[in-house]
Protein backbone atom coordinates (compact mmCIF):
# COMPACT_ATOMS: atom_id res chain seq x y z
CA UNK A 1 0.00 0.00 0.00
CA UNK A 2 1.26 3.78 -1.11
CA UNK A 3 2.63 5.62 1.85
CA UNK A 4 2.31 8.58 3.00
CA UNK A 5 -1.29 9.63 1.46
CA UNK A 6 -3.70 11.67 3.51
CA UNK A 7 -6.91 10.22 4.73
CA UNK A 8 -8.37 13.25 2.92
CA UNK A 9 -6.52 12.29 -0.56
CA UNK A 10 -7.72 8.71 -0.59
CA UNK A 11 -11.07 9.75 -0.03
CA UNK A 12 -11.50 12.04 -2.48
CA UNK A 13 -10.32 9.51 -4.87
CA UNK A 14 -12.97 7.00 -3.46
CA UNK A 15 -16.27 5.92 -3.53
CA UNK A 16 -18.04 5.30 -0.48
CA UNK A 17 -19.57 2.20 -0.02
CA UNK A 18 -23.52 3.43 -0.65
CA UNK A 19 -24.14 6.19 -2.70
CA UNK A 20 -27.65 7.57 -3.09
CA UNK A 21 -29.07 8.34 -6.66
CA UNK A 22 -32.09 9.39 -8.55
CA UNK A 23 -33.02 5.76 -9.19
CA UNK A 24 -32.33 4.16 -5.96
CA UNK A 25 -29.22 3.09 -3.98
CA UNK A 26 -26.09 1.81 -4.97
CA UNK A 27 -23.66 -0.41 -2.90
CA UNK A 28 -20.11 -0.84 -3.42
CA UNK A 29 -17.05 -3.64 -2.50
CA UNK A 30 -14.16 -1.49 -1.85
CA UNK A 31 -14.84 0.34 -5.28
CA UNK A 32 -16.57 -2.45 -7.30
CA UNK A 33 -20.13 -1.84 -7.84
CA UNK A 34 -22.43 -4.39 -6.44
CA UNK A 35 -23.96 -7.17 -9.16
CA UNK A 36 -27.48 -6.01 -7.97
CA UNK A 37 -26.58 -2.16 -8.29
CA UNK A 38 -24.98 -2.62 -12.15
CA UNK A 39 -28.12 -2.49 -13.65
CA UNK A 40 -29.25 0.74 -11.65
CA UNK A 41 -26.17 2.40 -12.69
CA UNK A 42 -26.40 1.67 -16.29
CA UNK A 43 -29.92 2.89 -16.02
CA UNK A 44 -28.98 6.06 -14.72
CA UNK A 45 -26.29 6.65 -17.68
CA UNK A 46 -29.08 6.25 -20.22
CA UNK A 47 -31.64 8.55 -18.43
CA UNK A 48 -28.52 10.90 -18.53
CA UNK A 49 -27.42 10.74 -22.14
CA UNK A 50 -31.27 10.98 -23.06
CA UNK A 51 -31.70 13.93 -21.52
CA UNK A 52 -28.80 15.19 -22.87
CA UNK A 53 -29.86 13.77 -26.61
CA UNK A 54 -33.49 15.57 -26.29
CA UNK A 55 -31.83 18.95 -24.86
CA UNK A 56 -29.70 18.92 -27.49
CA UNK A 57 -31.51 17.90 -30.01
CA UNK A 58 -34.42 20.34 -29.94
CA UNK A 59 -33.58 22.30 -33.37
CA UNK A 60 -33.70 19.46 -35.34
CA UNK A 61 -37.06 17.84 -33.34
CA UNK A 62 -38.62 21.21 -34.07
CA UNK A 63 -38.05 21.29 -38.30
CA UNK A 64 -39.08 17.17 -38.66
CA UNK A 65 -42.73 18.34 -36.33
CA UNK A 66 -42.59 21.12 -38.60
CA UNK A 67 -42.36 19.46 -41.99
CA UNK A 68 -44.62 16.94 -40.59
CA UNK A 69 -47.34 19.15 -39.80
CA UNK A 70 -46.58 21.31 -43.21
CA UNK A 71 -47.25 17.62 -45.37
CA UNK A 72 -50.50 17.22 -43.12
CA UNK A 73 -51.63 20.81 -44.16
CA UNK A 74 -50.64 20.03 -48.06
CA UNK A 75 -47.74 21.20 -48.49
CA UNK A 76 -45.77 18.52 -49.99
CA UNK A 77 -43.86 18.04 -53.15
CA UNK A 78 -41.53 20.10 -55.41
CA UNK A 79 -42.23 23.70 -55.74
CA UNK A 80 -44.59 24.18 -53.36
CA UNK A 81 -44.23 27.01 -51.26
CA UNK A 82 -46.63 27.76 -48.31
CA UNK A 83 -47.93 31.46 -47.16
CA UNK A 84 -50.41 32.76 -44.59
CA UNK A 85 -52.85 35.39 -45.85
CA UNK A 86 -53.91 37.82 -44.31
CA UNK A 87 -50.86 36.42 -41.67
CA UNK A 88 -50.16 34.00 -38.75
CA UNK A 89 -53.12 33.29 -36.73
CA UNK A 90 -54.26 31.01 -33.51
CA UNK A 91 -55.31 28.42 -35.47
CA UNK A 92 -52.63 26.26 -35.81
CA UNK A 93 -49.73 25.14 -33.16
CA UNK A 94 -46.94 27.03 -34.57
CA UNK A 95 -43.82 28.10 -32.33
CA UNK A 96 -43.95 32.04 -31.15
CA UNK A 97 -45.14 33.81 -34.95
CA UNK A 98 -45.82 37.13 -35.72
CA UNK A 99 -49.29 37.99 -36.47
CA UNK A 100 -48.17 41.54 -38.13
CA UNK A 101 -46.27 39.62 -40.81
CA UNK A 102 -46.97 37.37 -43.52
CA UNK A 103 -44.33 34.55 -44.40
CA UNK A 104 -43.64 32.30 -46.92
CA UNK A 105 -42.27 28.78 -46.22
CA UNK A 106 -40.99 25.74 -48.15
CA UNK A 107 -39.17 22.75 -47.50
CA UNK A 108 -36.40 21.87 -49.76
CA UNK A 109 -35.85 18.21 -50.77
CA UNK A 110 -31.80 18.26 -52.24
CA UNK A 111 -32.52 14.07 -52.26
CA UNK A 112 -35.20 14.01 -54.24
CA UNK A 113 -34.70 17.03 -56.49
CA UNK A 114 -30.73 17.50 -56.73
CA UNK A 115 -29.51 21.27 -56.58
CA UNK A 116 -32.38 23.58 -56.36
CA UNK A 117 -32.33 27.32 -57.89
CA UNK A 118 -34.22 29.85 -55.32
CA UNK A 119 -34.98 32.89 -56.88
CA UNK A 120 -35.94 35.04 -53.95
CA UNK A 121 -38.02 38.27 -54.57
CA UNK A 122 -36.55 42.46 -54.18
CA UNK A 123 -37.34 43.88 -50.61
CA UNK A 124 -37.53 40.23 -49.23
CA UNK A 125 -35.79 38.91 -46.07
CA UNK A 126 -35.61 34.99 -47.07
CA UNK A 127 -33.14 32.56 -44.33
CA UNK A 128 -32.10 29.15 -45.28
CA UNK A 129 -31.68 26.51 -42.34
CA UNK A 130 -30.85 23.19 -42.58
CA UNK A 131 -32.89 20.28 -41.22
CA UNK A 132 -30.52 20.47 -37.65
CA UNK A 133 -31.86 23.78 -38.04
CA UNK A 134 -28.06 25.43 -38.73
CA UNK A 135 -27.57 28.70 -40.49
CA UNK A 136 -27.13 28.21 -43.97
CA UNK A 137 -27.78 31.42 -45.57
CA UNK A 138 -29.48 34.59 -45.78
CA UNK A 139 -31.06 35.77 -49.34
CA UNK A 140 -32.63 39.47 -49.69
CA UNK A 141 -31.43 42.77 -47.79
CA UNK A 142 -29.17 40.79 -45.63
CA UNK A 143 -27.77 38.55 -48.42
CA UNK A 144 -25.48 38.99 -51.16
CA UNK A 145 -28.60 40.31 -53.75
CA UNK A 146 -29.00 43.36 -50.89
CA UNK A 147 -32.56 43.38 -51.85
CA UNK A 148 -32.14 43.58 -55.76
CA UNK A 149 -33.93 40.18 -56.05
CA UNK A 150 -31.11 37.12 -56.75
CA UNK A 151 -30.71 33.87 -58.15
CA UNK A 152 -29.42 31.22 -55.84
CA UNK A 153 -27.99 27.76 -56.18
CA UNK A 154 -28.56 25.50 -53.18
CA UNK A 155 -26.43 22.23 -53.63
CA UNK A 156 -26.30 18.82 -52.04
CA UNK A 157 -23.94 17.77 -49.12
CA UNK A 158 -21.01 16.14 -51.12
CA UNK A 159 -21.85 17.86 -54.34
CA UNK A 160 -18.50 17.62 -56.36
CA UNK A 161 -20.47 18.56 -60.25
CA UNK A 162 -19.26 21.16 -61.93
CA UNK A 163 -21.31 24.22 -60.74
CA UNK A 164 -22.82 27.14 -63.76
CA UNK A 165 -22.10 30.37 -63.25
CA UNK A 166 -24.82 32.70 -62.56
CA UNK A 167 -25.79 31.87 -59.36
CA UNK A 168 -24.97 32.90 -55.45
CA UNK A 169 -23.78 29.77 -54.63
CA UNK A 170 -24.74 28.12 -51.55
CA UNK A 171 -23.75 24.38 -49.82
CA UNK A 172 -25.29 22.99 -47.21
CA UNK A 173 -24.66 19.61 -45.00
CA UNK A 174 -28.03 18.36 -45.04
CA UNK A 175 -30.30 17.18 -47.88
CA UNK A 176 -33.75 18.81 -46.21
CA UNK A 177 -33.12 22.43 -45.93
CA UNK A 178 -36.11 25.05 -44.93
CA UNK A 179 -37.12 27.91 -46.59
CA UNK A 180 -38.52 31.34 -44.84
CA UNK A 181 -39.57 34.34 -46.85
CA UNK A 182 -40.59 37.99 -45.76
CA UNK A 183 -41.30 40.54 -48.02
CA UNK A 184 -41.92 44.10 -47.70
CA UNK A 185 -44.62 43.62 -50.50
CA UNK A 186 -46.43 40.99 -48.43
CA UNK A 187 -48.02 38.02 -50.15
CA UNK A 188 -47.63 39.36 -54.03
CA UNK A 189 -44.24 39.37 -53.71
CA UNK A 190 -43.99 36.17 -51.62
CA UNK A 191 -45.70 34.68 -54.91
CA UNK A 192 -43.55 36.18 -56.81
CA UNK A 193 -40.63 33.37 -55.02
CA UNK A 194 -39.35 30.65 -57.55
CA UNK A 195 -38.22 27.58 -56.56
CA UNK A 196 -36.86 24.71 -59.14
CA UNK A 197 -34.44 22.13 -60.13
CA UNK A 198 -30.88 22.77 -61.55
CA UNK A 199 -31.70 20.13 -63.96
CA UNK A 200 -35.01 22.36 -64.89
CA UNK A 201 -33.65 25.71 -65.37
CA UNK A 202 -34.32 26.23 -69.21
CA UNK A 203 -37.77 25.81 -68.77
CA UNK A 204 -38.73 25.84 -65.11
CA UNK A 205 -42.12 24.56 -63.93
CA UNK A 206 -44.67 26.97 -62.22
CA UNK A 207 -44.55 26.55 -58.81
CA UNK A 208 -47.72 26.00 -56.86
CA UNK A 209 -48.86 28.43 -53.36
CA UNK A 210 -50.66 27.42 -50.55
CA UNK A 211 -52.51 29.70 -48.25
CA UNK A 212 -51.97 27.90 -45.00
CA UNK A 213 -53.88 30.28 -42.98
CA UNK A 214 -57.12 28.92 -42.80
CA UNK A 215 -55.83 25.54 -42.13
CA UNK A 216 -55.89 23.35 -38.81
CA UNK A 217 -52.14 21.52 -37.80
CA UNK A 218 -49.67 21.39 -35.64
CA UNK A 219 -45.58 21.95 -36.14
CA UNK A 220 -44.59 21.49 -32.63
CA UNK A 221 -42.74 18.29 -31.87
CA UNK A 222 -43.47 15.97 -29.13
CA UNK A 223 -42.87 16.14 -25.44
CA UNK A 224 -43.07 12.60 -24.71
CA UNK A 225 -40.74 9.61 -26.03
CA UNK A 226 -42.38 10.14 -29.35
CA UNK A 227 -39.65 13.19 -29.22
CA UNK A 228 -36.49 10.41 -29.85
CA UNK A 229 -39.19 8.58 -32.94
CA UNK A 230 -38.94 12.25 -34.57
CA UNK A 231 -34.78 12.65 -34.12
CA UNK A 232 -34.60 8.96 -35.83
CA UNK A 233 -36.01 10.04 -38.74
CA UNK A 234 -33.72 13.17 -39.39
CA UNK A 235 -30.70 10.93 -38.20
CA UNK A 236 -31.60 8.27 -41.00
CA UNK A 237 -32.53 10.64 -43.65
CA UNK A 238 -29.46 12.77 -43.31
CA UNK A 239 -25.64 12.10 -43.80
CA UNK A 240 -24.33 10.78 -40.48
CA UNK A 241 -21.62 13.35 -40.91
CA UNK A 242 -23.79 16.39 -40.87
CA UNK A 243 -24.00 16.14 -37.08
CA UNK A 244 -21.53 16.47 -34.71
CA UNK A 245 -19.54 13.62 -33.32
CA UNK A 246 -20.65 14.60 -29.80
CA UNK A 247 -24.18 14.64 -30.39
CA UNK A 248 -23.95 11.97 -32.86
CA UNK A 249 -22.37 10.05 -29.99
CA UNK A 250 -25.35 11.17 -27.60
CA UNK A 251 -27.47 9.36 -29.82
CA UNK A 252 -25.53 6.89 -30.67
CA UNK A 253 -25.56 6.17 -26.57
CA UNK A 254 -29.31 5.34 -26.88
CA UNK A 255 -29.59 3.72 -29.91
CA UNK A 256 -30.29 6.49 -32.59
CA UNK A 257 -27.57 5.23 -35.34
CA UNK A 258 -27.47 5.76 -38.80
CA UNK A 259 -28.45 2.88 -40.92
CA UNK A 260 -29.45 1.00 -38.06
CA UNK A 261 -33.49 0.19 -36.64
CA UNK A 262 -34.31 2.25 -33.50
CA UNK A 263 -36.18 -0.38 -31.69
CA UNK A 264 -35.85 -0.14 -27.88
CA UNK A 265 -36.30 -2.68 -25.85
CA UNK A 266 -39.20 -2.19 -23.17
CA UNK A 267 -36.65 -1.40 -20.49
CA UNK A 268 -35.55 1.54 -22.87
CA UNK A 269 -38.83 2.72 -23.68
CA UNK A 270 -39.71 3.13 -20.03
CA UNK A 271 -36.29 5.11 -19.46
CA UNK A 272 -36.84 7.31 -23.00
CA UNK A 273 -40.23 7.89 -21.58
CA UNK A 274 -39.23 9.17 -17.88
CA UNK A 275 -36.30 11.15 -19.61
CA UNK A 276 -38.22 13.38 -22.07
CA UNK A 277 -41.04 14.86 -19.71
CA UNK A 278 -37.87 15.35 -17.65
CA UNK A 279 -35.52 16.93 -20.23
CA UNK A 280 -39.09 19.18 -21.43
CA UNK A 281 -39.03 20.42 -17.24
CA UNK A 282 -35.73 21.32 -18.05
CA UNK A 283 -36.24 23.33 -21.32
CA UNK A 284 -39.28 25.07 -19.95
CA UNK A 285 -37.15 26.43 -16.82
CA UNK A 286 -34.37 27.22 -19.21
CA UNK A 287 -37.16 29.26 -21.42
CA UNK A 288 -39.35 31.40 -18.67
CA UNK A 289 -37.23 31.48 -15.83
CA UNK A 290 -33.19 30.95 -17.37
CA UNK A 291 -30.26 31.65 -14.52
CA UNK A 292 -27.81 33.52 -16.56
CA UNK A 293 -27.81 36.55 -15.78
CA UNK A 294 -27.23 37.79 -19.91
CA UNK A 295 -30.87 36.15 -20.52
CA UNK A 296 -32.22 39.37 -18.85
CA UNK A 297 -32.21 42.40 -20.70
CA UNK A 298 -32.86 44.81 -17.93
CA UNK A 299 -30.68 44.19 -14.37
CA UNK A 300 -33.61 43.18 -12.07
CA UNK A 301 -36.31 43.14 -14.81
CA UNK A 302 -38.01 40.44 -16.09
CA UNK A 303 -37.94 40.96 -20.04
CA UNK A 304 -35.88 38.27 -21.32
CA UNK A 305 -33.55 37.95 -24.91
CA UNK A 306 -34.37 34.91 -27.13
CA UNK A 307 -30.76 34.82 -27.99
CA UNK A 308 -28.41 34.77 -24.59
CA UNK A 309 -24.83 36.09 -26.17
CA UNK A 310 -25.94 37.52 -29.43
CA UNK A 311 -24.30 34.34 -31.44
CA UNK A 312 -26.79 32.64 -34.37
CA UNK A 313 -24.13 29.90 -33.04
CA UNK A 314 -24.39 30.30 -29.57
CA UNK A 315 -21.07 30.21 -28.87
CA UNK A 316 -19.29 32.58 -26.48
CA UNK A 317 -15.93 32.74 -25.94
CA UNK A 318 -15.03 29.02 -27.42
CA UNK A 319 -17.69 27.82 -25.54
CA UNK A 320 -21.37 26.09 -27.00
CA UNK A 321 -23.82 28.09 -24.94
CA UNK A 322 -25.98 24.69 -24.66
CA UNK A 323 -28.77 26.07 -22.51
CA UNK A 324 -29.23 29.36 -24.93
CA UNK A 325 -29.96 26.89 -27.81
CA UNK A 326 -32.37 25.18 -25.97
CA UNK A 327 -34.14 28.27 -24.69
CA UNK A 328 -34.39 29.58 -27.67
CA UNK A 329 -35.08 26.56 -29.80
CA UNK A 330 -37.87 25.05 -27.53
CA UNK A 331 -39.99 28.50 -27.83
CA UNK A 332 -38.54 29.69 -31.59
CA UNK A 333 -37.76 29.50 -35.06
CA UNK A 334 -35.65 30.50 -37.56
CA UNK A 335 -31.74 30.72 -37.00
CA UNK A 336 -30.20 33.66 -39.27
CA UNK A 337 -27.18 36.51 -37.37
CA UNK A 338 -29.68 39.01 -38.39
CA UNK A 339 -32.02 37.92 -35.75
CA UNK A 340 -29.49 37.52 -33.20
CA UNK A 341 -27.28 40.50 -33.62
CA UNK A 342 -29.68 43.02 -35.29
CA UNK A 343 -28.43 46.67 -36.19
CA UNK A 344 -29.99 50.05 -36.08
CA UNK A 345 -32.52 50.88 -38.02
CA UNK A 346 -32.86 47.12 -39.80
CA UNK A 347 -34.23 43.75 -38.90
CA UNK A 348 -36.07 43.66 -35.80
CA UNK A 349 -35.05 43.02 -32.30
CA UNK A 350 -37.38 41.26 -29.49
CA UNK A 351 -38.05 40.54 -25.80
CA UNK A 352 -40.47 38.32 -24.28
CA UNK A 353 -41.53 37.58 -20.41
CA UNK A 354 -43.48 35.26 -18.64
CA UNK A 355 -43.55 37.09 -15.64
CA UNK A 356 -45.08 39.96 -13.79
CA UNK A 357 -43.32 42.92 -12.15
CA UNK A 358 -43.77 40.44 -9.12
CA UNK A 359 -41.58 38.21 -11.04
CA UNK A 360 -45.02 36.04 -10.77
CA UNK A 361 -46.31 34.14 -13.26
CA UNK A 362 -48.51 35.66 -15.83
CA UNK A 363 -52.23 34.42 -14.89
CA UNK A 364 -55.10 34.58 -17.57
CA UNK A 365 -57.47 35.30 -14.44
CA UNK A 366 -55.62 38.33 -13.56
CA UNK A 367 -55.75 41.97 -15.17
CA UNK A 368 -52.50 43.59 -16.23
CA UNK A 369 -51.35 47.05 -17.76
CA UNK A 370 -47.80 47.26 -19.85
CA UNK A 371 -46.81 50.44 -20.38
CA UNK A 372 -44.36 51.76 -23.30
CA UNK A 373 -43.05 54.66 -23.12
CA UNK A 374 -42.29 57.79 -25.10
CA UNK A 375 -40.01 57.03 -27.69
CA UNK A 376 -40.24 53.29 -28.52
CA UNK A 377 -37.56 53.03 -30.58
CA UNK A 378 -38.89 51.49 -33.68
CA UNK A 379 -38.59 52.88 -36.97
CA UNK A 380 -41.32 50.63 -39.07
CA UNK A 381 -43.45 49.61 -36.35
CA UNK A 382 -43.86 47.62 -32.77
CA UNK A 383 -46.19 44.80 -31.95
CA UNK A 384 -46.75 42.96 -28.35
CA UNK A 385 -47.66 39.26 -29.01
CA UNK A 386 -49.35 36.61 -26.31
CA UNK A 387 -48.66 32.85 -26.78
CA UNK A 388 -49.34 29.64 -24.64
CA UNK A 389 -46.95 28.50 -22.33
CA UNK A 390 -47.89 25.06 -22.87
CA UNK A 391 -47.64 25.38 -27.25
CA UNK A 392 -45.30 28.00 -27.41
CA UNK A 393 -48.18 28.82 -29.92
CA UNK A 394 -50.26 32.28 -30.19
CA UNK A 395 -52.85 32.26 -27.36
CA UNK A 396 -56.30 30.94 -28.46
CA UNK A 397 -58.99 33.09 -27.33
CA UNK A 398 -61.84 34.95 -29.60
CA UNK A 399 -59.50 36.70 -31.23
CA UNK A 400 -57.30 34.90 -33.26
CA UNK A 401 -54.77 37.52 -33.43
CA UNK A 402 -53.68 37.74 -29.91
CA UNK A 403 -51.74 41.27 -30.66
CA UNK A 404 -51.35 45.09 -30.24
CA UNK A 405 -49.27 46.76 -32.74
CA UNK A 406 -48.35 50.52 -33.63
CA UNK A 407 -46.47 53.06 -35.78
CA UNK A 408 -46.91 55.54 -33.26
CA UNK A 409 -43.19 56.03 -31.44
CA UNK A 410 -45.13 58.54 -28.76
CA UNK A 411 -45.68 55.95 -26.02
CA UNK A 412 -48.53 53.65 -25.39
CA UNK A 413 -50.58 51.75 -22.77
CA UNK A 414 -51.48 47.91 -23.14
CA UNK A 415 -54.05 45.98 -21.13
CA UNK A 416 -54.48 42.34 -20.98
CA UNK A 417 -56.44 40.32 -19.21
CA UNK A 418 -60.20 37.95 -19.20
CA UNK A 419 -62.15 41.14 -19.60
CA UNK A 420 -61.67 44.36 -21.73
CA UNK A 421 -60.56 47.70 -19.09
CA UNK A 422 -62.93 50.52 -18.78
CA UNK A 423 -60.59 52.58 -20.86
CA UNK A 424 -58.26 51.46 -23.21
CA UNK A 425 -59.84 48.45 -25.07
CA UNK A 426 -58.52 49.51 -28.44
CA UNK A 427 -54.88 48.48 -27.10
CA UNK A 428 -56.44 45.22 -25.18
CA UNK A 429 -56.12 41.65 -25.71
CA UNK A 430 -57.98 39.01 -24.08
CA UNK A 431 -56.47 35.89 -21.80
CA UNK A 432 -57.84 33.04 -20.64
CA UNK A 433 -58.81 32.04 -17.25
CA UNK A 434 -56.81 29.16 -15.96
CA UNK A 435 -54.33 29.38 -18.42
CA UNK A 436 -50.62 31.10 -18.07
CA UNK A 437 -49.26 33.20 -21.20
CA UNK A 438 -46.50 34.98 -22.13
CA UNK A 439 -45.75 38.45 -24.27
CA UNK A 440 -43.15 39.03 -26.89
CA UNK A 441 -42.38 42.18 -27.98
CA UNK A 442 -41.02 42.93 -31.42
CA UNK A 443 -39.18 46.35 -32.58
CA UNK A 444 -39.06 46.65 -36.17
CA UNK A 445 -36.21 48.76 -36.93
CA UNK A 446 -34.95 49.09 -34.39
CA UNK A 447 -33.43 52.24 -32.49
CA UNK A 448 -30.18 53.48 -30.45
CA UNK A 449 -32.16 53.62 -27.31
CA UNK A 450 -32.91 50.12 -28.09
CA UNK A 451 -29.45 48.88 -28.33
CA UNK A 452 -28.14 51.81 -25.31
CA UNK A 453 -31.11 50.67 -23.20
CA UNK A 454 -31.70 54.35 -22.66
CA UNK A 455 -35.20 53.38 -23.31
CA UNK A 456 -37.26 50.63 -21.15
CA UNK A 457 -40.25 49.13 -21.63
CA UNK A 458 -42.46 48.87 -18.73
CA UNK A 459 -42.60 45.52 -16.21
CA UNK A 460 -46.03 43.81 -17.23
CA UNK A 461 -47.92 45.36 -14.10
CA UNK A 462 -50.78 43.00 -12.19
CA UNK A 463 -53.84 45.32 -11.57
CA UNK A 464 -56.31 45.41 -8.72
Amino acid sequence: MPSGISPEVRASVAIPDQLESPLGKLSFFDGLPDPGSIGTIYDLLDLTRAIEVYLNTVPGASLVAMRKGFREAGLDGAGMLGYTEPRANSGSLFLTPNTETTYGTAFLDLKANGPLVIENPPNSLCVIDDFWFRYVADLGLAGPDRGAGGKYLLLPPGYEAEVPDGYHVLRTPTYTNWLVVRTLGGVPDIRRTRVYPLAQADDPPANTFENLAGKRFNTVHANDESFYTEIDTLIQEEPAEALDPERAGQCAAIGLVKGRPFAPDERMRRILAQAAPLAAAIARALVYRPRDPEAYVYPGGTWLNAFVGGSYEFVRDHARLLDARTQFHYFATVITPAMAAARVGTGSAYAYTAMDSKREWLDGSRSYRLTLPAGIPAKNFWSVDLYDTQTRSLLETDNPYPSVMGHDTGGAELFFGPQPPAAGAANWVRTVPGKAWFAMLRLYGPLEAWFDKSWRPGDIEPLG
